[in-house]
This record gives C-alpha cells, sequence and structure tokens, in this order.
C-alpha cells in the first residue's frame, strides 16, 4: 500500500448494495465483499447466512485517503442503511446483517464515533445509531460470485428492488464525488 491508502470495513446490511455504492466514488481504489467480526475460524456464505458464526456481511475499502477521507467515506455510509436497524436492514434479518464500522487505525475509529455522535443528534434516524464500532479483524473476502454483484446481475430481483433504488438515490446524492462512467 501507498503512504496515501488506508483500509476500512463496513457492514451495513447486504454487501452488494454497499459495495455498489462505494466501487463509484472517486478515491475508492477496491471495495471487496466479504465477513468479519466472527469468532469462527472460517467464513463462507452459507456459514455466514446461517447466523452461526457471528460474522457480519461487510465490505473492505481500500481508498486513497489524499482524494476522499475516512470521514466522508463513513458520511456516505450513513446514507446507504438505516443505522438505527439492530440486526437488519428491510428483510435482512439477523446478526449477520448488523451495522458496523470496523475501524483500522485510531483516526477511523474515533471519526467513527464523533459521526456517530452527529448523526443521533440530527435525528437522521427516528431512534439512535446502534452501529458497532469495532477494531479490524480477519477478512474473509466473499466468494466471486459476490463480487461486484451488483453490476453483473442487474436483473436479479433482490437488485431490481432494494440495490437499484438505493444506488439511485446514492447517486443523486452524491453526483459530484462520482467517478466517470465509462462509454
Amino acid at each position: 500500500m501507498s503512504s496515501h491508502e488506508e483500509k476500512i470495513t463496513l457492514a451495513g446490511g447486504c454487501f452488494w448494495c454497499i459495495e455498489g455504492a462505494y466501487n463509484q466514488l472517486i478515491g475508492i481504489k477496491s471495495a471487496i465483499s466479504g465477513y468479519m467480526g466472527g469468532s469462527a475460524a472460517l467464513a463462507t456464505y452459507e456459514d455466514v447466512c446461517l447466523g452461526q458464526t457471528g460474522h457480519a456481511e461487510v465490505v473492505q475499502l481500500t481508498f486513497d485517503n489524499s482524494a476522499i477521507t475516512s470521514r466522508e467515506i463513513l458520511e456516505v455510509f450513513f446514507t446507504l442503511h438505516d443505522a438505527s436497524q439492530l440486526n437488519r436492514q428491510g428483510n435482512d434479518i439477523g446478526t449477520q446483517y448488523r451495522s458496523g464500522i470496523f475501524y483500522h487505525n485510531k483516526d477511523q475509529q474515533q471519526t467513527a464515533k464523533d459521526i456517530i455522535k452527529e448523526v443521533d443528534a440530527s435525528n437522521m434516524y427516528s431512534s439512535a445509531v446502534v452501529t458497532e464500532v469495532t477494531k479490524a479483524s480477519v477478512f474473509f473476502s466473499g466468494e466471486d460470485l459476490h463480487q461486484d454483484y451488483f453490476n453483473n446481475n442487474p436483473g436479479n430481483p433482490y437488485c431490481q428492488t432494494v440495490v437499484s433504488p438505493k444506488l439511485a438515490k446514492f447517486r443523486k446524492t452524491f453526483v459530484g464525488k462520482l467517478k466517470p462512467t465509462e462509454t
């Protein structure tokens, strides 16, 4: 990693929604779907979905901190999901869909705590933020079929009804922060 590269790992419900958004932001080098935060020695999609490993579906971001800050990344994070829902996002229910920020350094930890206080004070949600702020642990990369899922499966019913509306709202909100689209 270069001196301007950092990692941060985020859990905000289904990783397809989170990954699809962050892959579009200027300064994001990579957004990899995977699993973190559990106690099992191995995490696979099937095991995590059963809710027995303790892992959350996450997206691990590698970013250029001279182009986008961890604060900006977390500001986006809180618009992509309802951080006041405990262990769920919409119809996706279970600890694997919890809201979490897995920080990779002390600055990210403090930024996360500060933003959560600001979000709570703003009454952005109808109840308090339940996002856990935890030191990053072992990251298990998701299976190949989960990488860039939305772009590879736009006709999937879940993508059409859940992911697509979230990404449309995201693109409208963060229009000035998006990578140029390929023609």
